[in-house]
């Protein structure tokens, strides 16, 4: 609702200034007013900006979580990955969003930096779709297309229709803002000062440097393309000066993957580092001979925003094709330059690794981010369970798994407050991420994710609760268990362990043959212990054991299997989700 009285003040405000502007366009140039001017240009601008950003944005909650699930699973092949790059952009009409949800994937764990080379060139090509939707002449249209978009998004009770609506009332109003700029700049046709900058702008360097600038500070080289494109159809500006304003927009663009790459990972980081590699040596290439090109492009259209707009798109897919076959080359240039960081920190204190509040904007980012951030939790609780049992199953010295010098339970106990500490960490993020604008699927992986985090929880707290007091227990016994408890114990925790593995598996690459395999092993292994249970209780009627063994063993198997139905919920609300996808 917020969205929609915002974008109708903005077209109720320009108007007067289109009027006045377009009644402005006869007279002379000393005549024109230069606050009127201004004021209709940028808020022609401000539309055009914002009707991009509530485009992009409605794409990317509509389409967001279907196209994590595209990248993450065709990438492994180089020339399919420049196709899902470009597939991905074309959806969410934002090369940034693709790069920045790629940095994200990487650093997360779920791509490879070489997988990610691919999908990078293609979402250059990609963002040109844009420019060949702006360069069709529909401004005439505009407000009949934010009249439809207002109806859906008000009226719709559907949230795929809202969103849906989202994007149309978006195009509407870009081209309105079109419009608006298109028709303040008529009358600066005729100013010899207007026409010496844009003449300036035919020289190579001057164009892409401003077009880079352009597009740095405005974060969208969609967004310079279609402004070009806008300038063209006014008449202000030619091919020869929009031809370097669109190359210097694709290297303005690699500033957002740079500033997403600032605290990611070494292979987060490599990607931003190749796409400003691609993008540059690209430019570097076409800007010694923009008169050819310019006059090739000019005999695919006979308007110049049409050209433009082709411009953009051959560029790119020119480039794609040029550096593709050297993508492994220049992976392992850039890995050459930029090794692996040798980092010595302190692994006793905690620390979070993927939570990035800068990507709150592309909610399938941030979530992506805290499931890796969750398949670290569940590394540390498959350490911990995998301890539990050796107190129990073995005579040797108890001292830490990983640390012979650390005593048993202190390292136990550091690792459970690590989880403890992460798991706050996710919580909070995931209610941050909440409050963004979600659709139905966002939001019921949000809930699973909370759900998962709650669970690891208990199963930590039940190893907290449980483990100190049978140790004690076993202490003031002289007895060790006998051989079949200890056979029994170690073959139970031995299928528990598996179990945490599957889900650590699954957190991977959300491979849903490891839900399901858990949720199927899950009940086995209750008829498996309900059999360890009923067997105990004839050894113990044949008083072949001593009652504190017995009492031990059934602690620890109670614990286990505790342990055990938390990892079955879990497993079970994963699989609802993928079920409700």
């Amino acid at each position: 609702m917020k969205k929609i009285l915002l974008t109708l003040t903005m077209i109720f405000g320009a108007i007067p200034s289109l009027l006045m502007a377009s009644s402005s366009a006869g007279s002379s140039p000393k005549e024109i007013s230069i606050f009127l001017m201004f004021t209709s240009l940028f808020g022609g601008l401000g539309m055009f900006l914002y009707g991009m950003e509530m485009m992009s944005g409605g794409m990317k909650i509509a389409a967001g979580n279907k196209m994590r699930s595209v990248l993450e699973k065709l990438t492994s092949n180089r020339f399919l990955a420049v196709g899902v790059g470009a597939f991905v952009t074309m959806v969410i009409q934002s090369s940034s969003a693709t790069t920045v949800m790629l940095v994200s994937f990487v650093n997360s764990g779920l791509l490879t930096f070489v997988q990610g080379l691919g999908v990078i060139l293609g979402s250059n090509i990609g963002s040109t779709i844009t420019a060949q939707i702006v360069a069709f002449k529909v401004t005439d249209y505009a407000l009949a297309l934010v009249a439809v978009g207002a109806l859906m998004a008000l009226f719709s009770k559907k949230d795929s229709t809202k969103n849906i609506g989202f994007v149309i009332l978006g195009f509407g109003l870009l081209f309105y803002g079109m419009k608006v700029m298109s028709d303040t700049m008529k009358p600066l046709r005729s100013n010899p000062t207007f026409n010496d900058i844009l003449i300036s702008l035919e020289n190579p360097f001057m164009g892409i440097l401003a077009g880079a600038a352009f597009t740095a500070l405005i974060q969208s080289s969609s967004a310079t393309t279609g402004i070009v494109i806008t300038l063209a159809s006014g008449g202000s500006i030619t091919l020869e000066a929009g031809i370097p304003l669109i190359l210097g927009a694709n290297v303005g663009t690699c500033v957002t993957a740079l500033l997403a790459g600032l605290n990611a990972s070494r292979e987060a980081k490599r990607v931003a580092i190749a796409h400003v590699t691609f993008n540059l040596l690209g430019v570097a290439l076409f800007c010694f001979w923009i008169p050819t090109f310019a006059e090739f492009i000019s005999q695919t259209s006979d308007n110049i925003p049409r050209q433009i707009a082709n411009a953009h798109t051959i560029f790119n897919i020119l480039a794609t094709v040029v550096f593709i076959p050297f993508t492994p080359l220049v992976g392992k240039l850039i890995v050459k330059y930029f090794p692996d960081e040798n980092i010595n920190r302190d692994i006793s204190k905690p620390k979070v690794m993927h939570l990035n509040d800068d990507v709150f904007d592309t909610p399938t980012v941030a979530i992506s981010n805290a499931q890796a951030e969750i398949r670290g939790v569940i590394g540390l609780l498959e350490r911990v369970v995998g301890s539990v049992a050796k107190p129990f199953i073995s005579n040797d010295s108890l001292h830490d798994i990983e640390n012979d010098e650390e005593d048993f339970e202190a390292g136990l106990q550091n690792r459970m407050e690590k989880i403890t500490f992460l798991n706050n960490e996710i919580s909070s993020y995931l209610i941050k991420v909440n409050n963004q604008d979600l659709n139905d699927v966002q939001s019921r992986e949000v809930f699973t994710l909370v759900s998962v985090v709650h669970n690891i929880n208990s199963v930590k707290n039940s190893v907290n609760l449980r483990l100190h007091d049978l140790l004690i227990k076993k202490e003031s016994q002289s007895k060790e268990l006998s051989d079949n408890l200890i056979q029994e114990v170690e073959s139970y925790h031995k299928k528990i362990i598996k179990q945490i593995k599957r889900l650590g598996k699954f957190f991977e690459k959300y491979d849903k043959d490891k839900i399901d395999k858990i949720v199927s092993k899950g009940k086995k292994f209750k008829d498996l212990e309900e059999k360890y249970r009923i067997e105990h209780i004839k050894r113990s009627n044949s008083n072949s054991e001593d009652d504190a063994q017995k009492q031990i063993y059934l602690d620890l198997m109670d614990m286990l299997k505790e342990i055990s139905i938390f990892i079955d919920l879990i497993a079970e609300r994963l699989a609802e989700l993928d079920t409700a996808e």
